[in-house]
């Protein structure tokens, strides 16, 4: 096997995200391989009032979420020394995001945080097992302990 060059840790900022990044950090160490980072802001559909969800027409959500997250993903950059230009922040489907960064960067290992899920969840499918059923690479899904 040969070892890989390129290391793509996929980071929700939920819970556990913390073990999921250390793997992947180590990995990279023992590989001496590159590290980057992406981070994927979903795309929300906004419903109307009539639905329970009540979000001020002044307020830019999306401007909200990215900046958030964009915070976020610096921090994290930053415990990992993982340089500015090996982050992505994308908006959009994530299973399909990782997996494009992934190919148009020639990563060969991407590090996902995976929830054990049963029924309805499994069912509706998660972005892990999106990843790992459709990505060109090897995909190591880090199993988080639900609390």
């Amino acid at each position: 096997m040969e070892n890989y060059k390129h290391i793509l840790l996929a980071v929700d900022f939920y819970e556990h995200c913390e073990a999921v990044a250390n793997r992947a950090k180590d990995l990279a160490n023992k590989f001496q391989a590159k590290l980057s980072i992406i981070h994927v802001v979903d795309s929300l559909p906004i419903t109307e009032a009539g639905y329970g969800v009540d979000i001020p027409f002044n307020m830019d959500l999306t401007t909200e979420l990215m900046a958030g997250a964009k915070k976020r993903l610096a921090i994290l950059a930053e415990k990992l020394a993982v340089s500015e230009e090996r982050l992505w922040l994308e908006m959009g489907s994530p299973k399909a995001e990782i997996i494009r960064i992934a190919e148009e960067n020639k990563v060969d290992l991407i590090v996902i945080g995976s929830h054990g899920r049963h029924g309805l969840a499994l069912l509706l499918g998660s972005t892990a097992n999106g990843v790992l059923h459709h990505a060109t690479c090897d995909v190591l899904a880090v199993r988080l302990q639900d609390e």
